[in-house]
């Protein structure tokens, strides 16, 4: 019995929903010339973020209950960095009760495929005694709001 090994098909320009345009700086590239895998995650992050600063309207920061970042992962296409600037989408796979999963797909120059393509799973947490041990609660209904948009099966 032989195993599927197929992978998911790169990701297009239109699997994806809100849009976000980033530069690149010289200190991205790592020391063979294409952004280094940490960077990567760094727009995840900013994507995400970044989205739910401008959606909300609120620095999500201060809400009583917070998104911390439960599981990233990344799948490399081909090679990007400084100096042209990356175009990152975003579209959302689930929102549950306390989680939601976001799939980032970086670009750059006119191609239509994705560079690379992150997943990245917030999952929120009582933020009330800040840092430390903090249990999983439901997300706050400004943030269910700024997401749900961004569904797509």
């Amino acid at each position: 019995m032989s195993e599927d090994r197929t992978r998911p098909a790169r990701p297009t320009r239109a699997d994806y929903v809100a849009w976000r345009t980033v530069t690149t700086r010289w200190r991205d590239d790592d020391a063979y010339g294409h952004l280094n895998n940490a960077t990567y995650y760094e727009l995840f992050d900013t994507a995400v973020n970044a989205h739910l600063f401008e959606a909300t309207g609120t620095n999500v920061r201060h809400l009583p209950q917070i998104g911390v970042v439960a599981e990233t992962s990344c799948r490399y296409f081909r090679e990007i960095g400084f100096p042209e600037p990356i175009e990152t989408g975003m579209v959302v796979d689930k929102v549950g009760t306390s989680s939601i999963v976001y799939r980032i797909g970086l670009f750059q120059g006119d191609s239509d495929e994705a560079a690379a393509e992150g997943r990245f799973v917030h999952v929120y947490v009582d933020n009330a005694a800040g840092a430390g041990d903090r249990p999983v609660a439901p997300m706050p209904d400004v943030i269910r709001a700024a997401v749900e948009p961004l569904l797509r099966p």
